[in-house]
């Protein structure tokens, strides 16, 4: 079946068709980069990321957009999340957001999220919104009070289209930002006078200020991708308001549909309580990455529905890593057995991965669904293991890797392909050919000995009668 995206907008799945042939048009509402990146941020970002990779491998060019805010991002108060950290840290705002854009990258990195197209910042981009604030205005759609510019609610009917919130049901203070300057509680700011005490801001015509969040996401993802986008994602506490608003002003803007397809992800949970700063029950993911590899982190997010909550916990990360080792094991055996593309490939080899790759991609279509896409290549990983043990020529084995790693990296980006384990290869056959000789020697301790340090550097060597093979149970250390 064709790729069905579930649609926040439409409320169902729907069959993906992007707005030009051939071509993806992606924006995701990139962090708020006054802090380290939580395990929040890496569900978000690693369920885009396999959004992404998953239509490059269906052969589209994916045009993707990730902004970088660093400022406008305002707290429940009022207070710019920039601003906060800053006084936190004692640096300056500039400062403090390189130190955290840089953390966010490398950690993203880290979990094997491939960089977007584009990652511009909203300071950048001061001018794209003090236009657009200035087209609002002049189409009667935001109003200017003691030099902060609002948009006015009550001139777009459909606000209340993606989250399903009524504005008539909406009270001063709730889930909205509060202020005697507007003319309703849920008339939303575009444009913030700046105190002299407020050390990021700009001139405008309304005099000097800074850009409220929504208008930034508008502002950025149109001057690179266009005024109607295929794909917009973020999370599911972004629908209302920021999502919302973004949909309000654009359309306002330009008269034109917005985003084609909505799409957001579920949140992780710490014993059933939403993961965030706020409340204080976070993980970084520089924390994480000191107990786990970036692979281990990444495989246990995927193996929940993006749609889906994930409840975070250090039992439930440790039974992934065993699942992940299995494909790990499986990934390296194939790289311990490849040599050359000489001879044929079996018709039995050819079918089994015409097959998996089938079963594999029609989960994927189904709304991206990489529980089940897992499971498939678990499945597929036990049949390479069983034909590996029999005689297979150098194209079967080299056809049997290629579409495993095509499925489990390209796509899932669980299974880096080990450059040092297989450089190692030959050393390893070495030490266990003359650890055989040893055994015939009837040298048991020194045997045993090089058993014992082989398993620490995770190599697992099994004994038969004739002869010893050996396996990675995990990735090899850099040597």
């Amino acid at each position: 079946m064709p790729l069905q995206i579930y649609n926040s907008l439409t409320r169902q799945k729907e069959e993906f068709v992007p707005l030009t042939d051939g071509l993806v048009r992606m924006y995701v509402c990139g962090p708020t980069v006054y802090d380290y990146p939580h395990i929040g941020h890496a569900k978000s970002y690693i369920s885009f990321d396999i959004v992404v990779r998953y239509l490059r491998y269906l052969g589209y060019r994916v045009k993707y957009v990730q902004n970088i805010t660093d400022v406008g991002h305002l707290l429940d108060d009022g207070e710019d999340r920039i601003l906060k950290g800053a006084q936190r840290e004692k640096r300056d705002p500039m400062e403090l957001v390189e130190i955290y854009t840089r953390a966010f990258f490398d950690a993203m990195d880290a979990l094997n999220v491939q960089r977007p197209t584009i990652s511009p910042r909203a300071t950048g981009h001061i001018p794209e919104q003090i236009e657009m604030v200035q087209t609002l205005i002049d189409k009667g759609h935001a109003y200017v009070v003691n030099g902060s510019v609002y948009f006015d609610i009550s001139t777009w009917p459909g606000y209340g289209v993606l989250s399903g919130r009524r504005v008539e049901d909406q009270r001063a203070g709730e889930r909205v930002e509060a202020s005697d300057e507007k003319r309703h509680p849920a008339d939303f700011a575009l444009w913030k006078k700046a105190g002299p005490e407020h050390i990021m801001q700009w001139n405008s015509p309304w005099g000097r200020g800074y850009p409220g969040w929504h208008i930034e996401c508008s502002a950025m993802s149109m001057k690179y991708l266009g005024e109607t986008l295929d794909i917009h994602g973020g999370g599911m506490e972004n629908q209302f308001p920021h999502h919302e608003c973004e949909i309000a002003q654009s359309e306002a803007v330009t008269g034109k549909p917005f985003v084609r397809y909505w799409m957001h992800h579920n949140m992780v949970m710490v014993e059933g309580v939403k993961m965030s700063k706020s409340l204080g029950n976070f993980t970084s993911v520089q924390r994480a990455l000191e107990r786990y590899s970036g692979a281990q982190i990444r495989f246990f997010i995927l193996q929940s529905h993006y749609r889906s909550p994930v409840d975070f916990s250090r039992e439930a990360i440790d039974a992934s890593a065993q699942g992940l080792e299995r494909l790990q094991a499986t990934r390296d055996q194939l790289l311990h057995f490849l040599a050359s593309d000489e001879g044929d490939v079996s018709a039995q080899v050819e079918q089994v991965c015409a097959e998996y790759k089938a079963l594999f991609e029609k989960e994927m279509n189904d709304d991206f669904n990489t529980p089940a896409a897992i499971g498939h290549l678990f499945s597929f990983a036990r049949e390479i293991n069983s034909r590996l043990s029999s005689s297979l020529s150098s194209a079967s084995v080299k056809l049997l890797h290629d579409t495993f790693i095509r499925l489990a990296d390209d796509v899932l980006g669980i299974l880096p392909e080990s450059r040092t384990a297989l450089a190692a290869d030959p050393f390893i056959d070495l030490l266990v050919t003359v650890r055989r000789e040893i055994r015939a020697q009837k040298n048991w301790a020194l045997s045993d000995h090089l058993r014992d340090k082989l398993e620490e550097l995770g190599v697992a060597i099994q004994d038969g009668k004739e002869k010893s093979s050996w396996t990675y149970k995990k990735n090899m250390p850099a040597l």
